[in-house]
């Protein structure tokens, strides 16, 4: 995918960066950390300028995160709670701890959506709980805009610094990215030891 991503960028330029992120946004493919890192390399040669590579990449993501908010926002509150009621029991979620997060993501979700945007693979998912407690639009994209304008500052600046190494860059980007996955199995693991304790319960 990281050859993928060279030959796209290097074809199309900045719609490249912007199609590949927005991608990556809804389904990661390849870190997004990679593609800026790609995209500031290519700012140091001189193929598109600093500030066009920001805005092209935050755009791309902003389309991206649009995709998971509208999808969760179609969804009313009575059918959610009811899915939750009948089998968040699976996953160790009781309903009045879903109501209960949902109020709390209700009261901090600009922070969240905001900090969220800056974490990998939380980038990609805050999108949901955003539109599934009805924020609004311009407060959504006012917060995510602002994170992914740091995010990508970022990494595009160490990706311009870096030159001809940025896959030094990369290196570093992987090792935060299996941080996070870690952290990820232990979730998939509660979740699979509480279906296997609701299945022995229907057994027994």
């Amino acid at each position: 995918m990281i050859e993928f991503a060279v030959d796209l960028i290097s074809q199309i330029g900045l719609l490249g960066a912007a199609f590949l992120i927005g991608i990556e946004v809804i389904i990661p493919p390849i870190p997004s950390e990679a593609v800026l890192l790609l995209t500031g390399f290519n700012v140091s040669l001189g193929r598109f300028g600093f500030l066009e590579a920001i805005l092209a990449t935050t755009v791309g993501s902003l389309v991206g995160a649009t995709f998971w908010f509208v999808l969760a926002h179609l969804f009313t509150e009575n059918r959610l709670s009811g899915l939750i009621f009948k089998y968040g029991r699976w996953v160790g979620l009781s309903h009045d701890s879903f109501k209960k997060s949902m109020a709390w993501f209700s009261r901090y979700g600009s922070s969240l959506v905001f900090f969220g945007r800056m974490v990998p693979i939380v980038r990609s998912l805050i999108s949901i709980p955003a539109g599934l407690v009805k924020m609004s639009l311009a407060k959504f994209y006012f917060f995510s805009t602002c994170g992914m304008l740091i995010w990508n500052t970022l990494w595009i600046s160490i990706g311009m610094n870096l030159g001809e190494n940025w896959k030094t860059g990369e290196e570093f980007a992987q090792f935060l990215d299996w941080v996070v996955y870690a952290l990820v199995a232990i979730l998939a693991l509660y979740v699979l030891v509480n279906v296997f304790r609701q299945l022995s319960k229907r057994e027994s």
